[in-house]
């Protein structure tokens, strides 16, 4: 219980559920009374239609029934005075015609077979000429009961071997009553009554007393729900006011800690580039020692060259997040290969330490193409990669080789710079849950030597200035045979 209710709490209702949910009821409400409506008129009308034929049969029966008891009161034989003669004439009208006064009876006869004809007779006097009289007095009758004789034709054999009441239903409102005429015992035709008897009214009151039920019961659902919902509304609305204040308060707290952490990082990147500051002005102080008027024209290239990316980590320190224009627009008309070269020749070449034990290669595209990036952002970018192939060679010698390559049909251009070393430990080139390998992300480091607080910068700096700044990409693997590679792939349309 207590785990379900866990995880029960886990799901926050809003106000936007509690409607949801209010119309759900209400729609589901509806639908079940209408529902219910429609099951209640289908067994109100399964009633009514039964019903309706028993009543009809029994009131056709009743006829039948008088008719045959007031026929065997006399006798065929019997001689019977003009006045009883016309008395029952006159009761055989009145069981006849009495059928009339209910509002359903439309039409009633006797059908019988004359030789072979068969004849329909609605009134006494011809039912009396046909009992008592013989078969030749009996007078036409002054109604059409063509549809009922249609009827008892076909059904006549049927109906003669059973002998039991025979109803035909027509529009399941109109009943076609045959009921057996048996004077005396003996079968001489069917007494015919076409009835149509009418329950709407009691059916419709039973359905508006129903409507009534269900409206004032969705009602009192409806006005319940609604009191509930204006309820969770308002509670909803005072805890949405206070999480609203509470995020502010946290999102105020994240914007501090953003910008302590961006301050953070500005501080470290300003740290990593201020010892490549002050090897470079080791070698304008250099340069200036060696100045010859044969030299000087190289000198004041080069001390330029080193003066610019001075003056660009001196930018640096402004802010964390310098203009983009700064770095990337169309009046800068960067060379990839000369930038590679200036580094190669007059920055790493220049260390004594490691001249001996490094090797370098260049393998330039001719067909490199001018990118509109500022070239000692670029600096920035390419020479911590290059001193990372030269700080993990350790005490080997190793050759690291860079190559730019270019297709001018696809307009892919790339930057690889490899080194024939131990290569990258394998967990470095793992992913995060992000996709990004270890050895771009902060505080990422195998040196053991040193000041390790301010070790693990090098690549992570190279890959945020790569995606961040230049718009370019960078993706690190280790060869084959051995050494790794570090690919900048170049989009020569980017600005």
């Amino acid at each position: 219980m207590r785990n379900l209710w866990a995880g029960f709490r886990q799901y926050r209702f809003e106000i936007r559920h509690l409607t949801v949910l209010f119309i759900v009821l209400i729609l589901f409400q509806t639908m079940i009374s209408f529902v219910h409506k429609i099951s209640l008129q289908k067994i109100l009308l399964r009633t009514q239609e039964w019903y309706q034929q028993d009543s009809a049969e029994r009131l056709a029966n009743l006829t039948t029934t008088s008719l045959e008891l007031l026929l065997e009161a006399k006798s065929k034989n019997q001689s019977l005075s003009q006045s009883e003669v016309n008395k029952i004439i006159g009761n055989l009208n009145i069981i006849l015609s009495q059928q009339y006064l209910h509002q359903n009876v439309q039409e009633i006869c006797l059908l019988v077979k004359v030789d072979s004809t068969l004849i329909a007779i609605d009134d006494g006097q011809a039912l009396y000429a046909y009992i008592f009289g013989g078969l030749k007095n009996i007078p036409p009758s002054q109604s059409n009961h063509s549809e009922a004789m249609a009827m008892y034709s076909s059904m006549r054999d049927e109906f003669l071997s059973r002998e039991r009441i025979q109803t035909i239903v027509a529009d399941k409102q109109i009943f076609h009553i045959f009921v057996p005429f048996v004077p005396r015992g003996e079968f001489v035709g069917a007494i015919y009554m076409k009835n149509k008897p009418d329950f709407s009214v009691i059916t419709n009151e039973m359905i508006s007393t129903y409507d009534e039920t269900a409206i004032t019961y969705t009602a009192l659902i409806f006005f319940g729900l609604l009191a509930m919902f204006f309820i969770s509304t308002y509670t909803l609305r005072e805890r949405n006011r206070a999480q609203e204040l509470l995020f502010e308060e946290q999102k105020r707290h994240l914007a501090e800690q953003i910008n302590i952490q961006n301050e953070l990082l500005f501080t470290k990147r300003i740290y990593h580039t201020h010892h490549k500051a002050e090897k470079v002005m080791g070698f304008i102080k250099e340069d200036m020692r060696v100045l010859t008027v044969d030299n000087i024209d190289l000198i004041k290239s080069r001390t330029t060259k080193y003066a610019n990316f001075i003056a660009r980590v001196i930018y640096d320190m402004k802010w964390y997040d310098p203009p983009v224009q700064t770095i990337r627009s169309q009046i800068f008309k960067t060379d990839l290969n000369r930038v590679l070269t200036f580094l190669v020749e007059h920055v790493f070449q220049r260390i004594s330490a490691t001249s001996e034990m490094v090797q370098y290669s260049l393998e330039l595209d001719e067909k490199m193409p001018i990118v509109n990036i500022n070239e000692f952002v670029i600096w920035e970018v390419f020479e911590p990669i290059i001193q990372n192939c030269i700080d993990h060679a350790g005490n080997n010698a190793v050759t690291i080789t860079i190559r730019t390559e270019s297709n001018p049909e696809t307009g892919e251009c790339y930057v690889r710079i490899m080194d024939n070393g131990s290569g990258i430990e394998p967990w470095l080139l793992e992913q995060n849950e992000d996709g990004l390998k270890r050895i771009f992300l902060e505080h990422t480091s195998t040196k053991r030597v040193g000041n390790e607080k301010h070790s693990g910068y090098g690549c992570y700096i190279a890959y945020e200035i790569t995606r961040q700044r230049l718009g370019w990409d960078l993706d690190v693997e280790n060869l084959p045979d051995s050494g790794c590679m570090f690919t900048f792939s170049v989009p020569t349309m980017v600005i």
